[in-house]
C-alpha cells in the first residue's frame, strides 16, 4: 500500500480550510521585523487537516488507548468532566488583563484551590503561579535560599540530594547557584543516615527529599532526617511528585517538611500536556510566605461582602510566571478535588498503592526486584536476569510495545541496573493490570526461549526501533517540507 500522503502534497492554491471575516477594525501595518515575504504553509481543506491531525493521533499511544505505567510519572486517566468544567466560557473566555472585579469566580476558585492543596498536604500558604513541576522545584529552592539570605546567613552554599530523589533535583539546585551534595542509600532504599549527618553543617542550606522516593519506598527515617537537617539550621524541600501515594494519608508538612511542590498534572489529573501546560504549586510553612512569588490571590471582607483580589507577598522573590500561572490547569485540578472529598482522595492513594504491590506480587519471580520491601505507588525491577541472555532493560521496554502498552521508565533510578520503575496508578483495573502483567511473563519466557523476538522488537508497531545513537549523533532540528508531488492513487495489497 502507498505511503500516507503528507499534508503538504495535498496542497494546492487558493484551497481554505477557513475563511476569516473582514476586520471591523483598522488595519494596521506591523513593525517589518515581524513580518516575513511569505510563509510556506500548505494549503489544504478542512477535511485535509483533519484526517492528517487524526492519522498522527492514532500512531501515538495515550491513557485513553491503554495503560501508561511510567514510573515516577503518575500518568493516570484525566476525568472528562475536568475537560468539560476548564471550557466553560466564564474560565476559558477570560482573559488575565482583565479587572478583578470581572473575574470574582474565577479568583474565588484559584483562592480554594490554594486552600485545598494547603489543606491536603498540611501546609500554612501556597502559590499556584509555577507552570511545571520543575518550576515548582526552582521556586521552592529560590524560598529557601531567600530565607537564608534574610537572616545573613549567606555561607549557606550546599544543598543534600539524595540518590533517590528525581533527577531534577540537582539541576534544580545547580540553576538556584547552590553547591550539589549527592547523599547515598542505605540497603532498604532509605538515606543513609551516617551519611547525611557527615554533611550536616553550618554550610547546608537545605536537603531535597522525594519522599516517596523514585524506588517507590517510603523513607522509614523520615522524620529523624528532618530534624537532623532543621538542628543544622537547613531547610527540608520535598518533592512532591510522588504525592499521588500519600493523599489522606500523609502529610508532608506535618512532618516537619518546609516547601513542596505539587504536579497538578500527576496527583490531580490534569494533562500532562506533552511539553504543553503543566502545574506545580509550591506550599510553604507559615514563616515562608513572605518570599513566595507573587501575586497571589487574596480574600478580603468588607461589611459582610467577600471580594477577591491580588496580593504581593512582603519580600517576595518577584514573578516566575506571566500573569498568574496555567490558569485552566487549576480549574481542572479544582474540579478533580471536589469530585472526590477527602474520602475519595485518601481510596485514590490506598487503590494506586494496593496496585503497585499487586504487581510487584505478580512479577517478582520472573524479574529481578530492587529492594524486597512493601511499595509505595510504583516500585522498581531491574532486567539484569534477563540481560544474561543478551536482552537489556530497553528491549523490554520495546516489546512490549507489540502488546499495545506503554513502557514503564527505563534506566532509571541510576542506582538500580537495568531498572524498569513501574507505576500502574489507581486507574487500571485489575483486568488491566493482569494484561499487563500476562505481558510482561510472556517476554520473560521469550528472553529465555527466544532472546532475538524480544531484541528485534517492537514488531507490530508503524514505526520500528529507531537508530537513537544516530539521531542524537546527527540532530535535524528543523523539518523542510518536500517539493509537492503529483498525488497518484495506488490500490490497497
Amino acid at each position: 500500500m502507498a505511503a500516507e500522503p503528507l499534508i503538504y502534497d495535498l496542497s494546492k492554491p487558493e484551497r481554505r480550510a477557513v475563511r476569516f471575516p473582514r476586520p471591523d477594525v483598522p488595519e494596521t501595518d506591523l513593525p517589518g521585523d515581524l513580518c516575513r515575504d511569505s510563509l510556506d504553509w500548505p494549503e489544504v481543506s478542512e477535511i485535509d487537516v483533519i484526517r492528517h491531525f487524526t492519522r498522527l493521533s492514532q500512531k501515538n499511544h495515550a491513557i485513553d488507548i491503554n495503560m501508561y505505567p511510567l514510573g515516577s510519572c503518575t500518568m493516570k486517566y484525566n476525568p472528562k468532566i475536568n475537560e468539560a468544567v476548564a471550557r466553560y466560557p466564564g474560565f476559558a473566555g477570560i482573559h488575565p488583563d482583565q479587572d478583578p472585579a470581572t473575574v470574582q469566580g474565577m479568583l474565588e476558585l484559584m483562592y480554594e484551590l490554594q486552600g485545598m492543596l494547603a489543606e491536603i498536604s498540611g501546609f500554612a500558604h501556597v502559590t499556584l503561579q509555577p507552570a511545571a513541576g520543575a518550576h515548582g522545584e526552582l521556586t521552592g529552592v529560590m524560598v529557601m535560599r531567600s530565607y537564608h539570605e534574610a537572616r545573613g546567613d549567606t555561607a549557606r552554599r550546599k544543598v543534600l540530594v539524595p540518590d533517590t530523589a528525581h533527577g531534577t533535583n540537582p539541576a534544580t539546585a545547580i540553576m538556584a547557584g547552590f553547591e550539589v551534595v549527592t547523599i547515598p542509600s542505605d540497603a532498604r532504599g532509605n538515606v543513609d543516615i551516617d551519611r547525611l549527618r557527615a554533611e550536616l553543617g553550618s554550610d547546608v542550606a537545605g536537603l531535597m527529599i522525594t519522599n516517596p522516593n523514585t524506588l517507590g519506598l517510603w523513607d522509614e527515617h523520615i522524620v529523624h532526617v528532618v530534624e537532623m537537617v532543621h538542628e543544622c539550621g537547613g531547610l527540608v524541600y520535598n518533592d512532591g511528585a510522588n504525592f499521588n501515594a500519600i493523599l489522606g494519608i500523609a502529610r508532608p508538612g506535618d512532618l516537619g517538611i518546609d516547601v513542596m511542590h505539587y504536579n497538578l498534572h500527576k496527583t490531580f489529573s490534569t494533562p500532562h500536556g506533552g511539553g504543553g501546560p503543566g502545574s506545580g504549586p509550591v506550599g510553604v510553612r507559615d514563616d515562608l510566605a513572605a518570599y513566595l512569588p507573587g501575586p497571589r490571590v487574596a480574600r478580603t471582607k468588607v461589611d459582610g461582602e467577600v471580594t477577591y483580589g491580588w496580593d504581593q507577598p512582603a519580600e517576595s522573590l518577584g514573578r516566575l510566571h506571566a500573569f498568574h500561572g496555567n490558569v485552566g490547569m487549576h480549574v481542572r485540578a479544582y474540579t478533580y478535588i471536589r469530585m472526590h472529598g477527602a474520602a475519595g482522595l485518601r481510596e485514590v492513594s490506598e487503590d494506586a498503592v494496593l496496585a503497585a504491590n499487586y504487581l510487584r506480587a505478580r512479577l517478582r519471580a520472573r524479574y529481578d526486584l530492587a529492594y524486597d520491601r512493601t511499595c509505595m505507588h510504583e516500585f522498581v525491577l531491574s532486567g539484569n536476569k534477563q540481560k544474561a541472555n543478551g536482552v537489556r532493560t530497553l528491549d523490554i521496554a520495546k516489546r512490549l510495545l507489540d502488546f499495545g502498552v506503554h513502557p514503564p521508565t527505563t534506566y532509571f533510578p541510576l542506582i538500580v541496573p537495568e531498572a524498569l520503575m513501574i507505576e500502574p496508578t489507581e486507574t487500571e483495573s485489575k483486568e488491566s493490570l493482569d494484561y499487563f502483567v500476562a505481558a510482561m511473563l510472556q517476554i520473560a519466557d521469550e528472553a529465555e526461549d527466544s532472546p532475538e523476538t524480544v531484541t528485534n522488537a517492537p514488531h507490530r508497531t508503524e514505526y520500528k526501533r529507531l537508530d537513537e545513537v544516530g539521531a542524537n549523533r546527527s540532530l535535524n532540528l528543523r523539518w523542510r517540507p518536500p517539493a509537492p508531488a503529483q498525488r497518484t492513487p495506488v490500490a490497497a495489497d
